[in-house]
């Protein structure tokens, strides 16, 4: 089908193209809301307030007819490899609220100025992916954000939804009086996602053993960190739970890593680019009598969306951090400033939220954003938690009707 397309469109577009210059002009149109111009390489579409351009190929390849799109599966139905990269439409007007395009082979395209507005680049790029409240201690604690109660968090949607809301805006919350067990632990996780198994298995449970070859098995203060840094892909959230501690100190620390790289970015610009475009190389090695691990992951220490700069993804941890040999000599010193200025940031007392965790409270951490360590303790320590896949938390939000991250 799309072959024969193809061989139709061919001398249709050659006789457009020799009018074209003839028809780049301004066109009256019915809804006087919105304006459009055509240029040689796209369509320029004036329409509440913002002057918006679409390429004419994107307009043919996100085409919403029954013939291109199939609106009950959401899955394009075109031939992107088969459109012209020369298609220009024949035929242009607004009506009713939609920009119309007529198309050299006759094939006629419906899109709602709503649609092509909240699709725009020059939208896109004004826009914030997914709001979020940054916060120090004080905004955090001023916000008094109470957390979700288990039984009504396994029973009732408009709880969870509820419990995520806050998650999704500060990247921590908490669901309090669940049973100190390893099981209902997982049940509770499992309410929000999956569990993401890793080299750590699915739940694990540990104590200060040195059971595996990590520092978080002893009973030492970490300093604050995003968990495996080392992965390709670190793990989206972090869940935690107490399930006893005979002893004193182990409060957890809590830092919004995102407050911390936005002052830096207000602050020293040229810094915060380059922390989020020099790729570090993160590892982690295990060698002890029952596991062997060497994992390896490069990223810079903030990712940002490129079409907005918006920061979504973190990955500081100095525990893990491996050989800085992944850029040219002349730009390790300046590297080393910029990581010190976010370091100073992230350290700043006033950004440091710490949190008691005891039994029956469970914590879920954003581990793209927020930054966890602990202070030393004394005596038995049994902590139990997991990882979460980030996609289907996200995915959950997004059903249950929330603003969610891309």
């Amino acid at each position: 089908m799309f072959a024969r397309l193809n061989v139709k469109l061919r001398p249709a577009l050659r006789q457009a193209q020799v009018s074209w210059r003839h028809r780049t002009q301004i066109r009256g149109c019915s809804d006087t809301s919105a304006t459009f111009h055509l240029h040689q390489d796209c369509l320029e579409l004036s329409y509440g307030g913002t002057p918006m351009r679409f390429n004419y190929v994107w307009l043919r390849d996100h085409c919403r007819s029954a013939a291109s799109y199939s609106s009950s599966t959401h899955q394009r139905n075109v031939d992107t490899g088969s459109i012209e990269l020369s298609i220009r439409p024949d035929r242009t007007t607004v009506e009713d609220g939609h920009l119309v395009l007529t198309w050299p082979d006759g094939h006629v395209s419906k899109y709602s100025l709503s649609w092509l507005a909240e699709n725009s680049y020059e939208v896109k790029k004004q826009s914030t992916v997914q709001p979020r409240i940054l916060w120090n201690s004080d905004i955090y604690k001023n916000a008094n954000i109470p957390s979700a109660k288990y039984s009504k968090f396994m029973s009732s949607d408009d709880e969870l939804k509820k419990f995520l809301q806050p998650y999704l805006q500060y990247g921590i919350a908490f669901v309090d009086d669940v049973p100190a067990t390893v099981e209902a632990t997982e049940e509770v996780t499992k309410r929000v996602s999956l569990i993401r198994e890793t080299t750590y298995g699915k739940m694990w449970c540990f104590t200060s053993d040195f059971a595996r070859g990590d520092a978080a098995y002893s009973q030492l203060a970490l300093d604050r960190h995003t968990d495996t840094s080392y992965f390709q892909e670190p793990c989206g959230i972090q869940v935690f739970h107490c399930l006893k501690h005979e002893g004193s100190g182990g409060r957890t620390l809590l830092v919004d890593g995102f407050y911390a790289a936005e002052k830096l970015r207000q602050k020293s610009p040229e810094n915060f680019e380059l922390l989020a475009t020099v790729p570090v190389r993160h590892e982690y090695i295990e060698e002890t009598e029952s596991h062997r691990n060497h994992i390896t992951g490069i990223g810079p220490v903030l990712n940002t969306y490129p079409w907005n700069n918006e920061i979504y993804l973190m990955r500081y941890n100095n525990y893990d951090r491996g050989v800085l040999n992944t850029v040219p000599h002349d730009t390790v010193q300046r590297w080393y400033e910029a990581h010190r200025e976010l370091t100073a940031e992230l350290r700043r007392p006033e950004n440091e939220l710490w949190v008691k965790l005891t039994p029956g409270k469970v914590i879920f951490v954003d581990n793209w954003r927020v930054l966890h360590g602990r202070e030393s303790f004394t005596g038995l320590r049994q902590i139990c938690g997991c990882y979460l896949t980030r996609d289907d938390i996200i995915n959950t939000a997004r059903c249950l009707g929330l603003q969610a991250l891309s």
